[in-house]
């Protein structure tokens, strides 16, 4: 059913400081010092794409999130929100809630209100501490028009256990039509709370853009969490709704094997850890098999792993050849993956490989408004990447 309703001196900091003297992009400078080109083409299966270095010496940036005026929100794991804007990367902005960086956690994806052009409302996800340990949160607030600061932030949801363990977070956000707002959990590494209805870890998730729960959910009455949306997920950090038909994808880390792309409906199981196409990292057999009554097959499935992070459905001018294609980064093959979906079906026609060890990690895809793709890479000196059409 398709989602439709409503501390010594690193190379980077000696740039960044001939950057602040000279008023030149760290891009640029990194190029120039190390004999990189800025600007690269490679040819793929349907068009040949260019790929520009849009910004680097970023920490791990986890979440890029392009803006309506052109510039691009960044996030970086290690707790920083950035504004790349006319070949530029800004100081940190101000005005973050209290951010745990540990292990998988940290600062990790944003997104944009509906209205933000009006509203200057953003979202983010990220990992907070309290008593019990650590645990995923999602905030709302509300972005300076010079894009320096966060006003009017708001913790909007909290998830109900925190534990000591430092993996598997989650969490990508999507905002649907309506303006509710979907995001992701992990397992938090203790697999079995993907199959507990009344935990918020292994799912996908959905409230409102204040932190109410929508009547639609399929718990809003009981039986369950009231922000669930799909259970069974192992630590999906991929999500994204087809603006054309309106279904919502995620895309999921397996264990050795098994990462997957799931359309997640409301209510349903996908399986984690009753049943997977992986092996857990000893050797051995995961649960019951990969198919059982009660839960959900995926749309597809890796085996070896790719480590997916972002995920994006591809709708935009620039790239006609992918429309309705998903595009998927990679972490573990630092490549970036499109799946051909056959309009009519959904079903994965074929599989590309793209960029396959030429940038790195790759942490995050999104597509800007132009049809251009963006790309950040999950690195010490990580980077913001732009794809065009090489003829552009």
């Amino acid at each position: 059913m398709a989602y439709t309703y409503p501390p010594a001196m690193q190379p980077i900091a000696m740039y960044d400081r001939i950057k602040t003297l000279l008023g030149v992009s760290t891009a640029l400078l990194i190029g120039a010092a190390t004999g990189t080109q800025a600007q690269q083409t490679f040819p793929t299966q349907e068009v040949d794409i260019k790929v520009e270095v849009l910004a680097s010496g970023l920490d791990h940036p986890w979440g890029v999130e392009p803006l309506p005026d052109g510039s691009l929100l960044v996030t970086e794991r290690s707790g920083a929100l950035r504004l790349i804007r006319d070949g530029e990367t800004t100081s940190p902005i101000s005005g973050l809630p209290d951010i745990a960086v540990a292990g998988q956690g940290g600062l990790l994806d944003v997104a944009l209100a509906n209205d933000f052009a009006t509203s200057r409302t953003i979202f983010i996800s990220y990992s907070t501490r309290s008593d019990g340990g650590l645990g995923t949160a999602i905030a709302r607030a509300r972005l300076s028009e010079d894009g320096t600061a966060l006003s009017d932030v708001q913790e909007i949801f909290r998830m109900n256990r925190f534990t000591k363990a430092g993996q598997h977070f989650g969490s990508r956000l999507a905002v649907a039509p309506d303006g509710s707002v979907f995001f992701t959990i992990g397992d938090r590494g203790e697999s079995e709370r993907a199959q507990d209805l009344d935990d918020h870890a292994g799912a996908v998730l959905r409230i409102n853009a204040d932190g109410t729960v929508p009547a639609g959910n399929p718990y809003a009455g009981g039986g369950g969490a009231a922000e669930l949306w799909s259970k069974g997920h192992r630590n999906p950090q991929g999500l994204d709704i087809d603006s054309e038909t309106g279904v919502l994808y995620s895309v999921e880390h397996g264990a050795r094997g098994g990462d997957e792309v799931n359309r997640p409906e409301p209510g349903r199981n996908y399986g984690w850890p009753e049943i997977s196409y992986g092996r857990h990292y000893s050797g051995a057999e995961i649960g019951i098999g990969t198919a059982a009554e009660g839960f959900e097959q995926p749309v597809h499935y890796w085996d070896p792993s790719i480590a997916p992070g972002g995920m994006a459905v591809y709708r935009g001018e620039m790239f006609p050849e992918w429309n309705g294609d998903l595009l998927v980064a990679a972490l573990k093959f630092q490549l970036l993956v499109r799946l051909d979906l056959d309009p009519e079906t959904g079903e994965v026609l074929t599989e590309e490989r793209m960029l396959k060890g030429d940038y790195g990690r790759i942490r995050d895809v999104q597509v800007a408004a132009d049809g251009s793709v963006l790309l950040a890479t999950d690195e010490d000196n990580g980077s913001i990447l732009r794809l065009s059409r090489a003829s552009e």
